[in-house]
């Protein structure tokens, strides 16, 4: 908070500085000019007796050059210095490198948006939703169940991730996190035939923070493996996994995902990821870590390593810190194009849909829309692999989506 000022502004003059000159002075100087002015007689000065005017436009004006009373020339004011020439050309550069890389991208991003969508670019039934921990942890009961089958009914959903976590740092995960997932599990098989229910469990990974999961560690990936089983044992179609940040080239994580791919096919269950956004430019990545010190995208290679080790990979296509619907539908268009060239026709690819409204920085509600993602995806699969059978998009999240949300995602994706 700022304090005000309690002192006076433009206060009197302090006694001991400038005071008015005596009428001797006057008079005196008075006298100096009538010399100087044949013809002058002398008298007050103009505005009268008691003023304190300038003598001369040249002595209003110090600093001009120009000469002052006696003939000596006035003192000059001081200048600012200036920057020499070298420095301020190579701010300038430093700038223009710095606006027009971007503006360059922000412009193919909005040329990546404009065209039509392929005709038949529509739901292949392989979309998921993420769903909230109130469904295992006893806040949703029957009521909600049944209106949330409805909302699913005539939609391409099939897949749920239930938040069933979160993971220990350990790996661990405490039962009593899902004491109503059985509930959950057989209302929805019952309800919505064909729909799986996958566990979805994250952690934070301690890769840019001193506190977090590490899965260096042996010990931490086996008891990942463990908490799979657990809740494969509790009745789970599948499991999800969501750890972050979780930087490119990981190996130790590619390890656990083929660690757990021999639990789920033994299961005849699912394995699926949330995945990082590819380079926009390659070696994005690299760039941008060693800037702000989080690498946010993965590489177009580690991408593709990832997918080959899962059923399903789904791209996290939302918080991209695009300013508009234009530039944001342009770059999901983009990412689904990458994620099409590396993903294995054997593996689900599912772009993400932003049912969640923020403003904060790296993600503005105005631009990342449903309407806006739902035609970038179309396009990026236009323009890459059109008849891609397994493919689909995933909501995220439901407890904030909005019946905005819900429509555009029927009207623009389920027809």
């Amino acid at each position: 908070m700022r304090l005000r000022d309690r002192g006076v502004r433009g206060g009197r003059q302090m006694r001991g500085g400038p005071m008015e000159r005596t009428s001797d002075t006057r008079r005196a100087r008075e006298a100096r000019r009538a010399a100087a002015e044949p013809g002058r007689r002398p008298g007050p000065e103009p505005g009268g007796e008691g003023t304190d005017a300038p003598e001369s436009a040249e002595a209003a004006e110090p600093g001009t050059g120009r000469a002052g009373e006696g003939g000596a020339p006035a003192p000059r004011g001081r200048r600012r210095p200036r920057w020499p020439r070298w420095v301020r050309r190579g701010v300038l550069a430093v700038v223009l490198a710095v606006l027009l890389p971007l503006i360059a991208a922000e412009t193919a991003l909005r040329v990546a948006y404009a065209g039509d969508p392929a005709e038949g670019t529509f739901t292949r039934n392989r979309d998921a939703i993420w769903l909230g921990h109130a469904w295992v942890d006893g806040r949703k009961d029957d009521a909600d169940l049944a209106a949330f089958a409805r909302r699913l009914r005539d939609t391409g959903i099939r897949d749920l991730y239930v938040h069933t976590g979160p993971l220990e740092h350990d790996g661990t995960l405490p039962k009593a996190l899902y004491p109503r997932a059985r509930w959950l599990i057989e209302g929805v098989h019952r309800t919505l035939p064909g729909i799986r229910v996958q566990a979805f469990l994250g952690d934070v990974l301690a890769t840019e923070s001193p506190d977090g999961m590490r899965l260096e560690r042996p010990a931490t990936r086996a008891a990942v493996v463990r908490s799979a089983r657990q809740v494969l044992d509790a009745g789970y179609d599948g499991v999800h996994l969501d750890l972050e940040p979780l930087h490119s080239g990981d190996r130790h994580y590619l390890g656990l995902l083929d660690d757990l791919r021999r639990v789920t096919r033994d299961r005849h269950a699912q394995l699926s990821v949330a995945a990082h956004q590819i380079d926009p430019l390659p070696g994005f990545h690299s760039f941008w870590g060693a800037v702000t010190g989080h690498p946010k995208w993965w590489s177009q290679e580690f991408f593709g390593q990832v997918a080959r080790r899962v059923d399903q990979i789904a791209v996290m296509s939302y918080d991209t810190m695009q300013p508009l619907r234009s530039t944001y539908g342009g770059y999901v268009a983009q990412q689904t194009a990458l994620a099409l060239e590396v993903t294995p026709p054997t593996t689900d690819l599912l772009m993400g849909l932003p049912f969640f409204h923020e403003n904060r920085f790296g993600h503005w509600a105005h631009a990342e829309t449903v309407p806006a993602a739902v035609r970038g995806v179309r396009l990026g699969l236009s323009r890459t692999d059109a008849d891609r059978a397994r493919f689909g998009v995933a909501l995220y999240v439901d407890f904030a989506a909005t019946e905005a949300d819900w429509r555009a995602y029927r009207e623009g994706w389920v027809r």
